[in-house]
């Protein structure tokens, strides 16, 4: 059978275990059809880089399928009837990827940035760098009065 990653945008009101009904529901749709999901990845809440259907935000979710075209065409039907689904787009693929998509393995080095930064930040305390101690300015002597504007 072909193989197929398919990228689904959902609106942004609808909770994250909605959106995982729904993913059921597709998923239901392709076994009926004599195909399966391989994976599924959740990959949150993101900005979206201009409106759709006047949402900014939007839960993205990757399903990679094995399933023959009439499964897939079936799929997207419900998905183009749904008013929770913003976009989606499928792409048919030679093999599918075992491992995490870019966008998790992406998630997982901000987290892991997050978690070096804060224990950085415990370590250091605070000052530690920008603008906390400024003591390291040197002399500077006197500075005198200021004036501002209009006086003078």
């Amino acid at each position: 059978m072909p193989l197929y990653e398919h990228v689904l945008l959902a609106r942004q009101d609808v909770t994250s275990q909605q959106v995982e009904t729904m993913i059921d529901t597709y998923k239901g749709v392709i076994e009926q059809n004599g195909g399966r999901l391989e994976k599924i990845e959740m990959w949150g809440v993101k900005s979206l880089a201009y409106r759709i259907k006047k949402n900014r935000k939007a839960h993205f979710a990757l399903l990679n399928i094995d399933a023959p075209p009439a499964a897939i065409a079936e799929m997207e039907r419900q998905m183009q009837i749904s008013e929770d689904v913003l976009r989606f787009m499928t792409v048919r693929v030679e093999e599918l990827d075992q491992e995490p998509s870019a966008m998790m393995q992406k998630r997982d080095r901000d987290d892991r940035k997050d978690r070096e930064r804060g224990r950085r930040r415990d370590d250091e305390g605070f000052g530690g760098g920008f603008g906390g101690d400024r003591g390291d300015r040197g002399d500077r002597g006197d500075r005198g009065e200021r004036s501002f504007g209009g006086e003078g």
